[in-house]
């Protein structure tokens, strides 16, 4: 019998976390699209694997053995993939290096030109991903490293190196009430609807909402959107505001909307982050280090968009 191992890995994240709720947002997905894929298993094993209760997800006897077996066998083959994508990869000498909107900044044509003067004959392939994977591909083994927003989900399993940190700022509509000010108090905005990254991305959409400096006041969601284009429209065409690092304003000027200072959030950091397994690959090990000898000469940036108005 021939079982998709996305289908064992919802079932691990499952087994894991003993709720849906919570192995969804590990998962980047949502929980009707986490339940039928379970539902699935079950049907293509002939076996019931959990009991469904209020409290939760809990094992059943077929279900704790496969759950004492999934986790070698996707680590080994996780392994295979990977290391199967990367001689492909190093056949063509062609590194690939995932990234999320402005985490590919001003530094990353530096950061090249080093990489191949270090390697000469290799190509860098850079490859945006959607902001429903924070990991830019290298979570799933799709790309050999990544230029990447932090925090991101699963941050703590890979290798992550800060190359600058940056003081966020809030996008507006040029219409905005709010939109002739320099410099905004985040207070000011809790009761605003927000332009959110998809739930399913779970503490991604909670960093960018700012979820944590709200005193417990909840955010609004005005709508969700997977990338820039989405996401700048959305803000434009008034059905919310979004905060932003700052060098987004450089990034992403768009008539119709500004980029404000704000006061009383956190700031955003820019990292470069591989696999543990790449630990000992020289090729990658190489771009790590130009990301990191070619980091600026002040890691916390201020450059930001006082005055800034595209509208």
């Amino acid at each position: 019998m021939d079982v998709d191992t996305r289908l064992l890995r919802y079932f691990a994240a499952v087994a894991q976390e003993e709720n849906l709720t919570r192995a969804a947002e590990r998962l980047f997905v949502s929980q009707p699209a986490l339940t039928k894929q379970i539902r699935q298993l079950e049907a293509q094993l002939g076996v019931e694997l959990f009991t469904r209760s209020r409290a939760g997800m809990a094992l059943t006897e077929p279900g704790r053995a496969l759950a004492d077996g999934v986790p070698g066998l996707l680590a080994d083959w996780e392994l295979v993939l990977r290391e199967t994508r990367s001689a492909a990869a190093r056949a063509a000498r062609v590194l690939r290096v995932g990234f999320l909107a402005s985490a590919a900044n001003e530094l990353t044509p530096q950061i090249i030109a080093a990489f191949v003067r270090r390697r000469p004959g290799w190509r860098v392939d850079m490859r945006q991903s959607p902001w429903s994977d924070p990991t830019a591909g290298l979570g799933d083994g799709d790309v050999d490293a990544a230029l990447l927003r932090l925090p991101f989900p699963g941050q703590d399993e890979l290798r992550v190196e800060v190359l600058l940190t940056e003081a966020r700022c809030v996008v507006l509509p040029s219409a905005h009430p709010l939109a002739g000010r320099d410099e905004i108090p985040f207070r000011e905005l809790w009761d605003e609807p927000f332009v959110a990254a998809p739930p399913e991305t779970g503490p991604w959409q909670e960093y960018w909402l700012a979820a944590d400096e709200r005193e417990g006041r909840p955010a609004r969601i005005g709508t969700v959107t997977e990338n820039p284009d989405e996401w700048l429209n959305a803000i434009a065409n008034g059905y919310g505001i979004a905060l932003a690092p700052e060098s987004a304003a450089r990034f992403y000027p768009r008539p119709g909307i500004v980029y404000r200072a704000v006061t009383g959030v956190s700031p955003s950091s820019v990292g470069i982050a591989w696999a543990p397994s790449a630990d000992t690959n020289p090729v990658i090990q190489d771009f790590v280090r130009c990301c990191l000898d070619n980091r600026p000469p002040h890691p916390t940036r201020r450059d930001g968009p006082r005055g800034s108005a595209h509208g």
